[in-house]
């Protein structure tokens, strides 16, 4: 009796949008011819013409999807304002990062009620010395519709520092110096950068460019002061699968630079005291083969894959014999044991690595050439390094979370292996970590193959399957996905949602070979992975499949797109954030961000074999006439990494043929770009519209 109850308020709870959708007429996009040949199969794509930004037909089609928008789910303002106010009550509106020391300061970033934005600060000596705001953002974002700003860090004798801007949500972040004696600028805005670091004079610095495909491609020198036009042109990386960077090792003594593709990279260094000597060759370029260096007395410490080993291991060399041949291992890889990075201090080393999916801090004593592990209390959480500045030190910093455990920053003694609690991020509203429950548990897929899930929902579930469940993965690009805490996510369980997160493969959540098992050729698995977790919630009742939503943004849209074609039945409604839909068109525009260098990611789409894979899964291309799920997909018209036309054809095209009556909303943000509103109120503020589209379908509306 309860099941049937609950599924007539899921039934009620949803029929007003769908009455207000279908009262309310939809726009119709125009159909405008446009077909290309692709390996043999004709594709027609009449809405095509929406990839012109610059036509007002294309903005008047996204204003009027907008107010569309807008009447349909007018009845949720209400239920979206309280859930507003409800995410709000969560979080400390004015609070302070724990500060890091750096140099004899001390630097950390707060908040304040009312502001959108952090303010970045300093205190020279100790914590009682006088507060000097070295970056208000704020400030930065008056007059702006949209500010993402960022320090990039203070020169060697802290007197200037580096930070970059964007107004437009392109990623198009300009750099500016300032010097903090003064406060004025000496650069003011540069240049456009996607990459940058100090020298150790103090006056020097290299940036990296874009080209027109925003692939980070060219190195150059600047003295501060003068003309841009001077600026001396170090290194030009042509080779389109390769983006190039440049940063320092952790003991500042040496600048690197890197170029990387999907599965290869090269570095080469500098002495940071000599910024006009010349640049020496690490390791040349070899395919498949990825390594990171940082420094330690005289001794290079190499994160790599060199010699066919998955899951990374451990090498070094000495400063003046660089090459491969060279190279010899530190340690004894394990094979079962995903080694994602190492951080070398003077007497120390952090190894970061995960087993079994579980993510792991590894210590290395290099006097007693022993190692320990950081014990953790969970089953199911996240760790990572913070911001740790300082090379000669024997404390470092750490962040821990899990789904019922909020952010918390540890100082942990690497010495004596004591830890202290520096901070956990205050919950305010009432929130009991003793309210909540996290599980992990796993599916079967259809090889056979188990995938790992993380679950947490407030204590008393009954397991009747009448609950509703909300599902969330990304699975692509090595990305795992962490089960962390979210102060937003606790308007969905003290609903009495159940919240889990799907460890994909595509991912690196159970280390290197499960990415390599859901990209290219085989990233049918990543989302075949993701329909038996929903069909396993479902099957073990945690749940219920007329009140389940599904979620994934980014290239985790792509999953959800994918998933929709594949099993419309799968689910009630689904969430595409800014999803990378139209595969094959994307894929054969070189001209686009990202598409050369997704070719080892996805395919080739020029290559048949390729080409035909990725059709049989793209989302905009399969499409049919069937019913489907209740669907939002949300976009900004500034996103430089899946342009808002994807989307925007998606759904136009979706509208075309569905034969259901569910409703099917865009909403696209007209000045903002891949992460959506800059501001923190007004990134609430959308979450809190999406997760009430999202609750009254699953039939919760209060």
């Amino acid at each position: 009796m309860l099941a049937r109850t609950l599924l007539v308020l899921s039934l009620l709870a949803s029929s007003a949008l769908a009455q207000n959708a279908t009262s309310s007429k939809p726009p119709v996009a125009p159909l405008k011819p446009h077909s290309f040949d692709f390996h043999g199969k004709k594709i027609e794509d009449p809405y095509f013409w929406m990839k012109d930004k610059s036509n007002p037909e294309v903005i008047k089609y996204l204003e009027a999807e907008n107010a569309y928008r807008e009447e349909v789910t007018k009845n949720l303002k209400p239920f979206e304002q309280k859930l507003y106010d409800e995410i709000l009550s969560h979080i400390q509106q004015t609070d302070l990062s724990v500060p890091v020391r750096d140099g004899g300061y001390y630097f950390y970033s707060r908040t304040e009620e009312g502001k959108q934005y952090p303010i970045y600060c300093r205190k020279k000596g100790n914590l009682e010395a006088s507060e000097e705001i070295i970056l208000d953002v704020n400030r930065l974002a008056e007059g702006e519709k949209f500010m993402s700003a960022f320090p990039l860090g203070t020169s060697d004798d802290h007197n200037l520092l580096a930070y970059m801007t964007d107004t437009t949500g392109f990623r198009e972040y300009y750099l500016s110096i300032k010097d903090l004696r003064t406060g004025k600028l000496i650069e003011d805005k540069l240049t456009k950068i996607a990459g940058f670091t100090w020298c150790a004079d103090n006056k020097t610095i290299f940036y990296v460019t874009e080209d027109e495909a925003k692939r980070p491609h060219k190195l150059f020198r600047h003295t501060l002061g003068e003309p841009l036009a001077q600026d001396v042109l170090i290194y030009e990386e042509k080779d389109e699968l390769y983006r190039l960077d440049v940063g320092r090792t952790q003991d500042k003594k040496f600048l690197v630079h890197s170029v990387a593709s999907s599965n290869t990279s090269e570095n080469s260094f500098l002495d940071a005291s000599q910024p006009t000597g010349e640049w020496q060759l690490f390791a040349k370029r070899v395919d498949g083969v990825e390594y990171n260096i940082d420094h330690r007395n005289g001794v290079f410490h190499i994160h790599t894959n060199a010699n066919d080993v998955t899951n990374f291991k451990w090498m070094t060399c000495p400063v003046n014999a660089t090459e491969a041949k060279n190279w010899k291992d530190f340690e004894i890889p394990n094979p079962k044991v995903f080694v994602e990075g190492i951080s070398v201090f003077k007497h120390h080393a952090v190894v970061s690595e995960r087993e079994n999916g579980v993510p792991q801090l590894r210590v290395y004593d290099f006097a007693k050439q022993e190692s320990h592990r950081i014990s953790f209390p969970e089953t199911s959480y996240e760790v990572g390094l913070s911001s740790n500045p300082e090379f000669d030190t024997n404390t470092i910093r750490f962040t821990y979370t899990s789904m019922v455990t909020p952010s918390s920053v540890f100082d942990y003694n690497l010495n004596d292996r004591s830890r202290e609690l520096l901070k956990q991020t205050a919950v305010p509203g009432g929130f009991d970590a003793n309210n909540y429950v996290s599980e992990r548990i796993e599916a079967t897929s259809h090889d056979g193959v188990k995938v790992p899930m993380s679950i947490v929902y407030r204590k008393g579930l009954k397991k009747d399957g009448t609950a509703p469940l909300y599902l969330y993965s990304y699975g692509s690009y090595g990305f795992s996905t962490e089960p962390g805490f979210s102060a937003a996510r606790l308007v969905l369980l003290d609903r009495g949602v159940v919240f889990a997160l799907a460890h994909i493969r595509g991912g690196s959540d159970l280390g290197r070979q499960w990415y390599l098992d859901g990209k290219l050729m085989k990233k049918k698995n990543t989302f075949y992975d993701f329909i038996a977790c929903a069909d396993h919630l479902v099957k073990e009742k945690y749940g219920s499949r007329d009140r389940l939503a599904i979620e994934g943004g980014s290239a985790g849209g792509l999953l959800i797109g994918a998933v929709l074609n594949e099993r419309p039945d799968l689910c009630k409604v689904a969430h595409l954030a800014v999803p990378f839909v139209d595969v094959i068109n994307t894929m054969l525009d070189e001209s686009l961000p990202l598409t050369v260098q997704e070719y080892l990611e996805w395919g080739n789409p020029n290559e048949k074999e390729a080409g035909l894979y990725m059709l049989e899964y793209s989302p905009y291309d399969n499409l049919a006439r069937k019913a489907y799920p209740s669907i939002l997909v949300t976009t900004s018209l500034n996103d430089s990494q899946v342009l808002y036309h994807e989307p925007t054809k998606y759904v136009a095209k979706l509208r075309s043929l569905k034969t259901d009556q569910n409703p099917l909303i865009l909403r696209c943000n007209m000045d903002a770009g891949h992460g959506g509103a800059s501001g923190r109120y007004e990134a609430i503020r959308e979450t809190a519209y999406e997760y009430a589209f999202m609750l009254s379908q699953m039939g919760v509306e209060n």
